[in-house]
């Protein structure tokens, strides 16, 4: 069953309706007026007779609700300076952050991997040469260019790691901010849906349950609102009588049958005795 909402009532709103109506309902025995759930009408049977009218019990609570969504839209919606600011400063500060992105990552590559591979093919040249008897004169230099490379590729190995920290630090930092102004501005948000919520369970959805609870002719089929019982039609089922044609207008008597008198051709009664 689809809850039909009111017009007021907006889609992301539908399951604190019916979260609000399940806990009435789980709680009913611990309230006296609902005391009643379960023996003509159970909670399932209320729960869908409540959706169907929904329209008719959120109205109860319009004023709270309009606050509230009136609250929680101003929440959502950004300060207009703030957009035009953002609008104007967005592109170049995005052009900035994107080149010096981009100039980081080519330093923290290439630097370790050009030094890296400089250092190998030195050192190993070096050590080649050095092992020649007797060894070359430059062999020394190009074992000392190894090594020179080599610190290169450490330094940049320890520049990337602390770029790494450094950018992670800072990003959590930018995120502090927008934690904290979520915990703020919230709170005014969340008192309005507490108020919202509290007048709809109070004001609409009780005094539903009560009302369907109190009239005898409610029930699952017919979701409109509890009528007076005065106003309720008299609905019953009586089998039709039926008669036979011939009979008269006294009911209940059968219809009585009596066979023809037959005589011999030549009687003709005690006045006509034959000679």
């Amino acid at each position: 069953m689809h809850m039909k909402s009111a017009p007021h009532l907006l889609s992301e709103d539908r399951a604190d309706f019916e979260r609000i109506l399940d806990d009435a309902l789980r709680n009913a025995p611990d309230r006296p007026d609902l005391a009643a759930v379960g023996r003509r009408l159970n909670a399932e049977q209320l729960r869908t007779m409540a959706l169907n009218r929904t329209a008719l019990i959120t109205t109860a609570a319009a004023a709270e609700y309009e606050h509230y969504a009136k609250i929680r839209e101003e929440f959502r919606a950004p300060a207009p300076s703030a957009s035009v600011h953002d609008s104007v400063l967005a592109p170049a500060e995005d052009e900035a952050e994107d080149a010096g992105a981009g100039f980081t990552a080519i330093i923290t590559v290439l630097v370790p991997v050009l030094g890296g591979t400089a250092a190998a093919i030195f050192l190993l040249v070096g050590y080649l040469l050095k092992a020649l008897s007797p060894p070359p004169a430059f062999a020394e230099t190009l074992l000392a260019v190894g090594w020179f490379f080599g610190a290169v590729t450490a330094l940049g190995i320890l520049a990337a790691a602390i770029g790494l920290l450094v950018t992670a630090v800072r990003n959590g930092a930018t995120q502090l901010p927008a934690e904290e102004s979520r915990n703020e501005l919230p709170d005014e948000v969340a008192r309005a849906r507490e108020a919202w919520r509290h007048a709809l369970l109070e004001r609409g959805i009780l005094p539903f349950l009560r009302a369907t609870l109190a009239d005898p002719s409610a029930g699952p089929a017919t979701p409109g609102p509890p009528r007076p019982v005065s106003q309720l039609p008299k609905i019953g089922y009586s089998r039709p009588d039926f008669s036979s044609p011939g009979e008269g207008s006294t009911a209940g008597q059968r219809p009585t049958y009596t066979s023809p008198d037959f005589t011999s051709p030549d009687f003709g009664g005690p006045e006509h005795r034959p000679d």
